[in-house]
């Protein structure tokens, strides 16, 4: 029995593996044209190394991970058991111009149940996504939605403003008989056009691939005053942009994996290579830089680097991605809330609109 559940509207449709909850086929229809810009890896499908977290042998597209990275505290494999799990489908409906499809997390999150809310509009070039936790230990747990595009020919990566960049403390991948990374650990720049490498110079994470042969990491967090978060990654000769929306108050970090063939053991052999994942969340672990700092920068601020789960409580998480047809050279200076969806204004020309729901992520 196929594990694959499919999910339509006019003009987009998603593919979705309950085996470990891959969102792993997006199709967008638009202008007369066909697009899906979503990775899915070269091993996909072949016997695992028997230290391999299982999500690894299925890695493909955008998936939920909840505890974010690490996830030994709540004994699970790395990004947890939301992505190393089997999901079990609750239907799918119709629910006026909207197809919305939900599933149940087969085992508990840090005590938590979890519901997946995936939801097509007609016409919308976006998967809305909802992710509720009931229940739990009253634990802090880091969460994100992890996104891979494919990149084969390079990308120009456009971001709402953010307080700074930063790398977490240790790369990827610091044992040189393993892997290699390009990026300085810890290191911090307001510009993401400038970070330090480790050898001393700078590299533009504005631009993909930032080198050869590398695993790095970095996180943005989201400028002070800011409801409203964006991604926007537009492939070289491609003529597409991909687009990921998130309220940036409930979701203030955009982690950065660039993953370009840094890794030369099993089951990555070095193959794993045009790869940028895009992944929204919060996961306090993963700032080098400022969490050295004392008194610390965004606790004083009031930023959220984690949720708690609660037992009797509920809590969730929204987040939307998508992609269109775009001609230029992919710069998006902003991208702001438009009668009926989006205004996405480029350095030089008219806005464009794009039709969506903003309301659904309760900005």
């Amino acid at each position: 029995m196929s594990a694959l559940t499919m999910i339509e509207a006019d003009g987009i449709s998603v593919g979705f593996d309950r085996t470990f909850g891959m969102i792993a086929e997006l199709r967008v229809v638009r202008d007369g044209r066909t697009i899906s810009m979503l990775h899915k890896a070269p091993w996909y499908g072949e016997q695992m190394p028997p230290d391999a977290a299982p999500h690894l042998g299925r890695l493909a597209g955008d998936f939920f991970c909840a505890p974010f990275g690490d996830a030994s505290s709540d004994g699970a494999p790395g990004h947890g058991w939301p992505a190393n799990s089997p999901w079990s489908s609750l239907g799918t409906v119709r629910e006026g111009e909207a197809t919305v499809a939900r599933f149940s997390l087969e085992r508990p999150v840090m005590g938590a149940t979890l519901l997946k809310e995936l939801r097509l509009v007609d016409r919308h070039p976006f998967v809305y996504q909802r992710h509720v936790f009931t229940g739990g230990r009253g634990d802090e747990i880091a969460v994100a939605n992890h996104a891979m595009l494919s990149l084969p020919h390079g990308a120009r990566l456009s971001f709402s403003p953010k307080r700074w960049w930063e790398t977490p403390a240790t790369g990827l991948e610091p044992d040189p008989a393993r892997g290699r990374g390009l990026l300085a650990y810890p290191a911090v720049s307001e510009d993401a056009r400038h970070f330090p490498l480790a050898d001393g110079g700078t590299g533009d994470l504005t631009r993909y691939p930032v080198g050869q042969r590398h695993e790095d990491f970095a996180v943005g967090v989201e400028a002070p005053g800011r409801s409203f978060g964006w991604t926007a990654v537009a492939r070289n000769g491609e003529a597409d942009l991909f687009l990921s929306l998130r309220n940036a108050e409930r979701l203030p970090m955009t982690m950065l994996w660039f993953s370009n063939g840094g890794r030369d053991y099993a089951p990555w052999n070095g193959r794993h290579v045009d790869v940028l994942g895009v992944e929204e969340g919060l996961n306090r672990s993963l700032l080098g830089h400022s969490a050295q700092q004392v008194p610390n920068a965004l606790d004083a601020a009031g930023v959220p680097t984690a949720l708690t789960l609660r037992a009797g409580a509920s809590i969730e998480t929204r987040h939307i991605i998508g992609s269109l047809p775009w001609e230029g050279d992919g710069e998006i200076a902003e991208i702001e809330a438009a009668e009926g969806g989006l205004a996405l204004r480029t350095p030089a020309g008219p806005a464009r609109h794009v039709p969506c729901d903003l309301a659904f992520l309760e900005l």
